[in-house]
């Protein structure tokens, strides 16, 4: 499929750039400048207006895929079609492969997969010089990854962040992880549910910790006195059901209703904006609560530089939705911020109670308050967990130090094809 020397890394994105994914461009830049050559398919275009500076250090080609089913058909019957007569065995199989799964969801993303891959293998593939197929999130990326790999016979593997773990259909899941010739995923929470969903297959499932650029999260004027009122507390997320806003702003209402001083400044934005917002306003915390919401780099290092804690209520969401580790637990940690989070997921693979931040139960709204005056008023606790935070992101969250890992991961199937 390919003439060029040198070996290309494929990668299948849900969007790029994302800035909700800057785990991803920081694994991509890094990737670059241990000399990966990288091709990047992206399956949406940009839905945001601006992007992290980061991004614009990387090199990669970037081709979009056509993103509904109905639209685009005639382009993708004419790839399609074209491709199944060069090489009909293959482009059967890749039917088989569909229909079956079909068969289980009742999806028409299914076809809409198989139609994108044959896009991809006729159109952008040629002359490419990929030589190994990566996806990154265990759903919609990894279906056209997996036929991607049926189509070309390249191998292929993904990464399993959060979402795409606990709420994908598991056999279809179980599936992938067959065929895949590794998989990455970002907790040892997710390795040890993949390995229990694998059943046994010979797939080596790798844990490589996402990782921050901490030279990016150093500058902090942060220091190891007690902060003093009003207390600048600030959360970071998505406004979806896993971040357990709610029980943060139920926390929020009992330190007020108790008279202690606070500012709390939420940044980000989702589905569940509209529900927030008017929660805040229910619960009469609309003159120490503000919403910036979605806020490029250089803003969401000057709130770091401004807070006195940070707070993150995540919970298992009703459809089973869970975070891994989210980074801004590790930004706000390098910054030296202090941290209240939830005992759930891979969280506590990166915060130890009283060591290196709180953690509380999901969903317990005293608990969680009664972490965060502590974390607030006791100073002998911030003089230790502080540094002790900043030290443990150093050492085991550095993101050029875990690159190597994942580097010789994939340089391994890439030379070895």
């Amino acid at each position: 499929m390919s003439t060029s020397r040198v070996p290309v890394l494929g990668m299948i994105l849900k969007g790029y750039p994302r800035i909700s994914e800057t785990f991803i461009s920081n694994e991509i830049r890094l990737l670059e400048s241990l000399g990966f050559g990288i091709h990047l398919f992206s399956m949406r275009q940009p839905r945001e207006t601006f992007t992290h500076a980061s991004v614009k250090n990387i090199r990669a080609k970037v081709d979009y895929l056509p993103e509904r089913l109905i639209k685009p058909l005639p382009r993708f019957l004419y790839h399609n079609l074209s491709l199944a007569s060069k090489i009909p065995k293959r482009y059967a199989a890749a039917i088989q492969t569909a229909y079956r799964r079909f068969l289980r969801t009742r999806k028409s993303a299914t076809i809409k997969h198989l139609f994108q891959a044959g896009y991809l293998v006729h159109r952008l593939l040629p002359r490419s010089g990929v030589t190994h197929v990566h996806a990154h999130f265990a759903h919609s990326p990894t279906s056209v990854a997996m036929f991607t790999s049926q189509l070309t016979g390249l191998p292929f593997s993904f990464t399993a962040h959060a979402k795409d773990i606990y709420t994908s259909d598991q056999e279809q899941l179980r599936e992938k992880i067959k065929l895949a010739s590794f998989v990455v995923t970002c907790t040892e929470y997710n390795r040890r549910h993949l390995l229990a969903l694998s059943d046994g297959h010979a797939t080596p499932i790798h844990r490589i910790y996402h990782g921050i650029d901490t030279t990016l999260f150093s500058d902090s004027t942060q220091d190891l006195q007690i902060p003093k009122p009003p207390y600048s507390i600030l959360t970071i997320a998505r406004l979806i059901p896993k971040k357990g806003l709610p029980s943060i702003y139920g926390a929020l209402k009992l330190l007020y209703d108790r008279g202690i001083p606070f500012h709390h400044t939420l940044i980000g934005d989702g589905e569940d904006r509209d529900k927030i917002l008017r929660l805040i306003q229910d619960m009469g915390l609309a003159s120490v609560t503000r919403w910036l919401g979605t806020k490029p780099h250089h803003v969401v290092l000057d709130q770091y530089r401004q807070a006195d804690l940070f707070v993150l209520g995540c919970e298992v969401a009703p459809n089973g939705d869970r975070d891994g580790i989210p980074n801004v637990l590790l930004e706000s940690m390098a910054m030296g911020v202090p941290v209240v989070a939830t005992d759930i997921s891979g969280i506590p693979e990166l915060i130890e109670n009283t060591k290196t931040g709180l953690l509380v139960p999901s969903g317990k709204t005293d608990k969680l308050a009664e972490a965060m005056i502590r974390m607030l008023t006791d100073a002998e606790l911030r003089s230790h967990i502080i540094p002790n935070a900043r030290k443990r992101i150093i050492q085991h969250f550095d993101s050029k130090a875990l690159i190597g890992d994942l580097a010789e991961i994939y340089s391994s199937s890439m030379l070895n094809k």
